[in-house]
Order: C-alpha cells, then structure tokens, then sequence
C-alpha cells in the first residue's frame, strides 16, 4: 500500500468511527480495503473485553474464503473458567507476560509451533501471523483494557515489510473506531439493563433531566414470590440469591416476552408496565405474560426440586391507571420510573394475595378491559380495603385455576 492508500482507508475509519458504524461493518470494510490495495489477508480476527452481565468477551473472525465473511464469537461469564485456560494458552497473553504490542511469527517454517493457533494455521495453508495489542488507558470500562488482533495471510513469503508497516498504522485507527462503537453498545446494554428497554432508551434519546415526566395510561404489573421472607430466615444465603435469580429471571423474561418493560427490581418484588397503544393490547399481553410466568415457574419448581432446592411460588396483581413516567430524584440521583396513585394501589393489591389466599388478582378497571374468554374466566372477589388507599377496591382472580381446582369464593375465605 502506498501513502495514499493508506490515508483514504485512514480517512474512511475515522468517518465512519465518528457515524457509528458497528464492529462487524468496520472489520469487514476495514479487510476489503486491505485487500483490494494489494495486502493479501486471508483471516482477521479481533477480541476485546466487555462490560454486561452475561458477556465476558467478544470477538470477531473475518475470513476471506467463507461466504456470510464475519463471524461474530460471544465468551459467556458462565464459561469464564475455560475462557481463561484457553487465553492463558495463546500468543495474546505471552505477549502480556513479556511486554510485546507486536508479535509476528512466519508459519511457513518447519518444527513445532509454540501456539496451538499457530499449527491451526499453519495447517490451513496460512504462511505468516501478525499480532498487535492497542492498550487502553488504566480507568478502563470493566476490563476492557484492550483490543486485540491477529492477522495472517497465505501469499508465499508472508507479509511484506510494506504490508506489516500499514498494518502497523491502520489497525490504531481500526482499534480506535472499534472502541468507539464497542462503548456505544456497553452504554446500551448498562442502561436496559438496569433500567428497562424503553426507559433505557429514552435515556439514551437525552431525556435525562430532572423532572422530565409524562403523563401515561398504562397497564402495571406488580409480582413478588409468596414466602420469601420465611425462606430469608431459613434458607442460607448464598443460596437465597441463587434463588431469587431463578425466579426473577421467569418474571422478567416473561413480562419482556410479552412486550413489557420492567422498571424496578425492589427485594424479591417486580414493578412493571405494558405500555401498548391500544389499552387493550396491553392488558392482553399481561394476562399472555402472566400465562408464560405460570408455565416458567412450573418448570423452574420442578428442576429445583429435583436438585432438592427450596421452591415457591409469585404473587401477582395486575391494575391499569393514569401513572407519571420519567425522571425523578435529584440531580445527583436520578431514577426513570413511574410514580401515581396506580402504583401504589397495584403494590397493595400484590400484598392483599397473601391475606386473601389468591396467588392472582386483578382491579375491575382492568377486567372491563379484557374481551371473550379473558374477560369470562375472571370472578368477582369482592370489595377490599387496600392499606394506604382511602375508597376499597372490587378485586377479580380467575374463576379457574391452570391446574383445574375451583377458586374458592370470597364468602367462603372469609368463613375459612
């Protein structure tokens, strides 16, 4: 590659870095441009650390003899063992033992290789292997300390001197733009994460302002798991977490599967909102979410008690009501929720379960929203007080349990 060659391919990585193109767009142009200005890669391939829950690391492999290119490659947190044996076997951290940035290494030689990578390689038919290491400053995003690259080629002779000098110049403004796009997608996922996917997207759209609220019409899920206080007493807890994820897990994978938005983990509680256009849709999807969370917690049950682990069950209230939605707090601590008189009835409805022995309750605003047979498996309770609501609420709960067992009246709870 000559000067200009490499200052348009220079060119294009900051434009494009600046736009926000994602990494598998970078790579897969950045590759393209090497080869068609004469360098002959035959695979690319880049890691870099993240910061998300469930992600340890990614990575990314171009390969110019496949058809889809690029294939993006996820390292789970759950495997982080293995991720570490194998890391610890490869070039990338003998090169951080010893203080490299650069390794290159010609594979068409004969003898062992020191790297399994290397006899990989050198076995497909590949003739030489550059490695580079971009560090990051020391304050780091999680250990997003760096990104990594390895580069190789078939070309008989390997790498030019030519070839590895733009390599050396080029892949900076590559890591650089990989960087940046790499922050923009840990930004998305920390802000769903922690606080929902609309939420979290609003944010991100630059509603951050304290205050910044609006007034919304939406439905409110409230859950909570039936004994968690008596298991806190008697189950350990390391083991207490442990469950308390099992079971937040089959509460927000089923509100997210019906398309609601979690707003707030509170203890062993789940504050959440179906905020359709159509009121109806969203009442709907609540009793779909509420069916899946069902099912979830069934199967969950039975693989606990397999492994002879505690088990329970959730309590849920569904309300609809008239909610602000937005920032609230100060300005050194903010948080997107909803806040309203619904909220509060919601939360009090969930707790009035234990008291009245139903694990499932809904307000009278929230049935006459319901159509057919959603509308007809739904009996009325009765007239309850609900703690810190002045006028008593008519609460519903299905006149037929899933497991066939008839609810029993509110006539008779109070007799019993």
């Amino acid at each position: 590659m000559d000067q200009y060659q490499i200052n348009s391919v220079n060119d294009w990585l900051l434009d494009q870095g600046l736009r926000g193109l994602d990494e598998t767009s970078l790579i897969s142009g950045f590759c393209a441009r090497l080869r068609n200005h004469g360098i002959d890669i035959i695979q690319a391939v880049i890691y870099l650390d993240t910061l998300h829950p469930v992600q340890e690391a990614r990575g990314f492999i171009w390969d110019a003899d496949t058809a889809c290119g690029l294939e993006q490659r996820v390292f789970s947190r759950s495997n982080s063992d293995d991720n570490a044996q194998r890391w610890s076997g490869g070039p990338f951290h003998y090169m951080l033992q010893v203080g490299l940035s650069e390794l290159h290494l010609p594979l068409d030689y004969d003898g062992e290789p020191r790297f399994n990578v290397l006899r990989d390689l050198g076995q497909e038919g590949h003739t030489d292997y550059f490695a580079l290491i971009h560090q990051m400053s020391d304050d780091a995003i999680g250990e997003m300390d760096g990104i990594y690259s390895r580069w190789s080629t078939s070309r008989p002779g390997g790498f030019t001197v030519a070839d590895l000098d733009a390599l050396r110049k080029l892949a900076a403004a590559l890591a650089l733009a990989i960087k940046s796009a790499a922050l923009r997608r840990i930004a998305n996922s920390l802000v769903e994460v922690y606080l929902g996917r609309d939420p979290g997207q609003r944010v991100l759209e630059g509603r951050i302002a304290r205050g910044t609220v609006e007034s919304i019409h939406t439905v409110l899920w409230y859950s909570d798991m039936a004994n968690y206080t008596s298991l806190s007493e008697t189950v350990h807890s390391s083991e207490l977490i442990a469950m308390l994820n099992d079971y937040s897990e089959a509460v927000i994978s089923a509100v997210y599967a019906a398309g609601g938005d979690v707003l707030k983990l509170i203890g062993d509680g789940t504050l959440a909102i179906f905020n359709h256009a159509d009121p109806k849709q969203a009442a709907a999807a609540a009793l779909r979410a509420r069916a899946d969370l069902q099912a979830r917690i069934a199967a969950l049950n039975t693989r606990r008690e397999s492994d002879r682990l505690a088990t329970t069950s959730v309590y849920l209230a569904l309300h609809v009501g008239e909610v602000f939605y937005g920032n609230i707090g100060s300005d050194e601590r903010l948080d997107f929720t909803v806040v309203g008189p619904a909220v509060n009835e919601v939360c009090r409805m969930s707790a009035k379960c234990r008291e009245i022995g139903r694990s499932f309750v809904l307000s009278d605003d929230i049935v006459s929203m319901l159509s057919g047979s959603d509308r007809d498996g739904m009996g009325d309770i009765g007239l309850y007080q609900l703690k810190g609501v002045s006028s008593p609420k008519r609460l519903y709960s299905p006149i037929v349990e899933q497991s066939g067992s008839i609810v029993p009246s509110a006539a008779k709870l109070a007799e019993g």
